[in-house]
């Protein structure tokens, strides 16, 4: 697996890379369904997508990492340099998304990695995230990976409730 960071632009999103990532998406519409991030989880059009990314651009810090293997598009990373909350140290993941047909074939667990050990090499020490509490799943496979719940509070955009998550970043 290799991670491209996706750099920000001033353009819309277009082309085979929209197609791609709109693919990356749609794939995934049992998540969708539980965020409510899209109107309807079972068509996500190509500008929704493209307005999504556009969206996260916007928070300073923020990185897209594309997960390519296989010759194609496998998943997504979305990382916070820093939280809004001043008083939060850590870098955050914001979002990882695999493709759904490749899911329990351990591509997430290896996406969670390399962006952990972006953060290490940028001498980052722990890394969090927040988990929606109707996503069982989503806790179990962070749980799983050495991550511990720390809090449980609303995310800041859209008020949903969540448990967030922290790991220490040991050294390899």
């Amino acid at each position: 697996m290799i991670l491209d960071p996706l750099p920000p632009t001033s353009a819309p999103l277009s082309g085979p890379l929209l197609a791609e990532l709109t693919a990356l998406y749609t794939s995934n519409h049992e998540f969708h369904a539980l965020t409510g991030d899209f109107p309807d989880p079972e068509d996500i059009r190509p500008e929704q997508v493209a307005a999504a990314l556009a969206e996260e651009w916007e928070h300073p810090g923020t990185e897209i990492l594309l997960a390519r293997g296989f010759g194609r598009l496998i998943g997504i990373a979305v990382t916070l340099d820093h939280h809004p909350d001043p008083a939060d140290p850590d870098p955050w993941i914001g979002l990882l998304m695999v493709d759904a047909r490749l899911h329990g074939q351990g591509h997430g667990r290896r996406l969670a990695a390399l962006v952990e050990d972006r953060f290490r090499a940028a001498g980052r020490s722990a890394v969090r995230l927040a988990v929606l509490v109707d996503n069982p799943k989503a806790l179990a496979f962070w749980t799983t990976l050495g991550h511990q719940v720390i809090d449980h509070r609303e995310d800041l955009q859209h008020g949903r409730p969540c448990a967030v998550l922290r790991k220490e970043l040991s050294t390899r």
